[in-house]
């Protein structure tokens, strides 16, 4: 690699490492994001300045200038400039075993399989993958879905970890590399499902608003800004209005920002019940208990295939979300096509 032999690591009196190291992506690293990929290994390594370093070319992969959002492949060479000691590089993890009950459970929850491809229903509370503070996810689990296959899933996409439903799995890399690139170009269909407080005007409608991060003491979120931000568009259709107060809405995300169907939801003042983060004390409904958590499902994903129909998933209301449904009357068993996919799903 071009600087891999240009800048040989240096070390101090202590021993310890002090230049420029370059790290090999594992296998098991292959389609993470690279400000993933550091806090995996530099956890005490901050968002902003890692941003600095990416800008100023400190950071590179396989020699060139990288990205913070850029997807890693296994083998890839990460050019990691000097940190300082507080940011020393985690010796390689030991495997983490997944319990009998841990895997039982998710292999319950597989909704699709084949040589391709699986996909599964995330429950909410489940993160796809690790980071500061989060040592049970998705990522780490990861091996009870092999069915015998020697290759280890691979993640293609993402949900928050508040959001349930459909996540798909690539089960071959040359898998991984299709779906990842249908996403990327949005050549699939996702449809989500959310109760929201209060009823969007009009019923629906298209909601064109950019988004950007911002990094608060609390954590990332995102807010709109037409300067700095990212294009986000979102389609909406109330499905079923509950008088005033509140509806249940379909949505289908025509780009795929971080937090965009929840930010866009409380931006025209109509946020996803339980959603504090972005509502505030108004997304949320008191004489419901269930309440507190995210009501936003990932309920259908269509996947197109090259040489057969395309592929259309469905997951059930987690079981929050279908109290809250049986509460209000609501009939999820309904077939609802605001947004006329039917004949996307055929075949």
């Amino acid at each position: 690699m071009g600087d891999k032999a240009a800048e040989p690591e240096a070390r101090g009196e202590s021993g310890r490492m002090t230049g420029v190291r370059h790290v090999e992506v594992a296998s098991a690293e292959a389609d993470l994001r690279l400000d993933r990929w550091f806090s995996r290994h530099f956890p005490s390594l901050t968002h902003g300045r890692l941003q600095r370093l990416l800008r100023t070319g400190q950071v590179r992969v396989n020699g060139a200038r990288a990205k913070a959002g850029q997807r890693l492949a296994a083998g890839q060479v990460v050019r990691v400039p000097p940190l300082g000691d507080e940011t020393a590089v985690r010796r390689e993890a030991a495997p983490v075993r997944v319990s009998e009950a841990d895997a039982a459970a998710l292999r319950e929850r597989v909704l699709y399989k084949d040589d391709d491809l699986l996909a599964i229903d995330k429950p909410a509370g489940l993160a796809v993958q690790g980071g500061t503070g989060t040592g049970r996810h998705l990522d780490a689990m990861l091996d009870a879905l092999r069915f015998g296959a020697a290759e280890r899933p691979r993640l293609v996409h993402r949900l928050d970890r508040d959001t349930s439903g459909i996540l798909v799995l690539a089960r071959t890399a040359r898998s991984a590399a299709a779906l990842a690139e249908a996403f990327r170009t949005r050549t699939t269909t996702k449809l989500y499902w959310a109760l929201v407080i209060g009823v969007p005007s009009p019923g629906r409608g298209e909601i064109d608003r950019p988004l950007a991060k911002r990094f608060l003491s609390k954590g990332e979120r995102v807010a709109e800004e037409s300067e700095e931000g990212k294009a986000a568009i979102t389609r909406y259709a109330v499905v079923e209005p509950i008088g005033q107060r509140a509806a249940w809405v379909a949505l289908m995300p025509l780009t795929g920002r971080t937090h965009q169907l929840r930010a866009h939801l409380a931006a025209i003042g109509t946020p996803i019940l339980g959603d504090g983060k972005y509502g505030g004390r108004a997304a949320f409904l008191p004489e419901l208990s269930n309440a507190r958590h995210l009501h936003l499902h990932a309920r259908m994903l269509i996947l197109p295939r090259p040489r057969a129909a395309p592929l259309c998933l469905v997951a059930p209301l987690p079981p929050h979300m279908a109290a809250t449904w049986r509460y209000f009357g609501l009939d999820p068993e309904t077939d609802h096509d605001p947004f006329d996919l039917r004949p996307a799903r055929r075949g």
